[in-house]
C-alpha cells in the first residue's frame, strides 16, 4: 500500500513540476512551426541527458528549433558545421603557448557550452566524430594533461542529411548506438508551409521567452529519474529489446532473414529513459505501455541493423519495429 501511496505522491508532484512543458512548446511555437516530434524529442533529450541524431534534407528548421528551444531555458548553444578539414581541436579545445610566461594555457573549444548542434556530422572524418562522441559518453573533455567537466545539462543533437553520400563518413554502428533517439525530421504539411509563408512575407519575428532557468531544468530532470516504472514493463522492455537478437524464441521467425544484429542493452536502457521523460512531458509519476511505444521508434531505429536482403527488398527498420510491438505483449 505504501508503494501506492509513493506513486499518488510522484505523481502530484510530477504534475506540478512539469507544467513549464507546455510553456516551453508555446514559446518555440512563436518562433517554429508544426515540427512537434523533433521538438519532444529534443525536450526528453535534456530531461535525461541524452543525445540526439536528427536526420533530415537541409532546410527544416532544425538549427531554428534547437537555438529557440535553448533561448527558452537561457542555455548556452553552439553550432559547429562538421567539414572534412575540421580538427579534434577545432572542436574541444587546444593548448596555447603565452610566450610572455612560458606557459601553456587551454583555448577551450566550442564543445564548452550546454547544448552542441553538430551540423552535418557524417561530414567530419572519423577521429573528430571519435572526439566529439567521447565526450558525449563521459562528459568530460581532455585538452593536453588536464580534464575538464563539461557543463550540466550538457546535449549534441547531431544532423544528418539521408540523401547526400558523396563526401561523408558514416558513423559506425557503435558511435551510433551513443545516440538515445534518431528523429527523422520531415517535410511540413501545407498547412504549416502556408504559415511558414506567412511569416516570412510579413517579415514577423518573435523572441521566445525564458520559462525556466538551469538549475530548474535539473531539478526536473530528478524528477524524470525518479519516475515509477513497474517490473511488468520492465519486462516488456526486455523482451522488445531481446526480440532483436534472439526473434525465433519470441514466435518471430521471419525476422531472422531481416534483422543481422539487434539491440544492445543500451536499446533497453534508453527505452526506459525515454518513456521516463515521455510520461514526464504528459504529467505522469509513472510509465505505461504508450509511453515506451512513442519512444520505442526513435530509440530502435538507427540500432537494427538489417541484412543486405532486407535492405534489398527496402525493407525499413520501423518496419520491423511496428511488427515487434503488435507481436509482443505486457506479460
Amino acid at each position: 500500500m505504501s508503494s501506492q501511496v509513493d506513486v499518488m505522491a510522484l505523481n502530484a508532484a510530477v504534475q506540478q513540476e512539469s507544467q513549464f512543458i507546455q510553456k516551453m512548446k508555446t514559446e518555440i511555437g512563436k518562433v517554429v512551426v508544426g515540427q512537434h516530434e523533433m521538438i519532444d524529442g529534443v525536450i526528453m533529450g535534456l530531461l535525461t541527458g541524452g543525445h540526439v541524431l536528427l536526420e533530415g534534407v537541409p532546410g527544416l528548421a532544425k538549427t531554428l528549433t534547437i537555438s529557440t528551444l535553448a533561448k527558452t531555458i537561457s542555455l548556452q548553444f553552439n553550432r559547429v558545421q562538421f567539414t572534412p578539414d575540421l580538427l579534434p581541436t577545432d572542436l574541444i579545445g587546444t593548448m596555447i603557448f603565452n610566450p610572455k610566461s612560458g606557459d601553456f594555457t587551454p583555448k577551450m573549444g566550442p564543445i564548452f557550452t550546454n547544448i552542441v548542434l553538430a551540423d552535418e556530422i557524417n561530414r567530419a572524418p572519423a577521429k573528430v566524430q571519435s572526439a566529439l562522441l567521447e565526450a558525449m559518453a563521459e562528459k568530460q573533455v581532455t585538452i593536453g594533461d588536464t580534464t575538464y567537466p563539461l557543463s550540466k545539462p550538457f546535449l549534441v543533437l547531431a544532423t544528418q542529411n539521408p540523401l547526400e553520400q558523396e563526401g561523408t563518413y558514416p558513423l559506425p554502428e557503435a558511435q551510433m548506438d551513443r545516440f538515445m533517439f534518431k528523429i527523422n525530421v520531415d517535410y511540413p504539411t501545407k498547412s504549416e508551409e502556408i504559415e511558414i509563408v506567412t511569416r516570412m512575407a510579413g517579415n514577423q519575428s518573435h523572441k521566445p521567452e525564458v520559462v525556466i532557468h538551469q538549475e530548474e531544468l535539473l531539478r526536473a530532470s530528478h524528477y524524470v529519474d525518479s519516475i515509477f516504472v513497474d517490473n511488468r514493463l520492465k519486462n516488456y522492455v526486455v523482451d522488445l529489446v531481446m526480440a532483436t537478437r534472439q526473434p525465433k524464441d519470441y514466435g518471430l521467425s521471419k525476422l531472422s532473414d531481416i534483422i543481422q544484429v539487434g539491440g544492445s542493452p543500451r536499446a533497453s536502457l534508453s527505452l526506459i529513459r525515454g518513456a521516463k521523460a515521455h510520461a514526464f512531458m504528459s504529467g505522469r509519476g509513472f510509465i505505461t505501455t504508450e509511453d515506451i511505444k512513442a519512444v520505442g521508434y526513435p530509440v530502435l531505429r538507427h540500432r537494427l541493423i538489417l541484412t543486405y536482403e532486407a535492405e534489398a527488398e527496402n525493407i525499413k527498420s520501423d518496419e520491423v519495429i511496428k511488427q515487434l510491438f503488435s507481436s509482443i505483449e505486457v506479460s
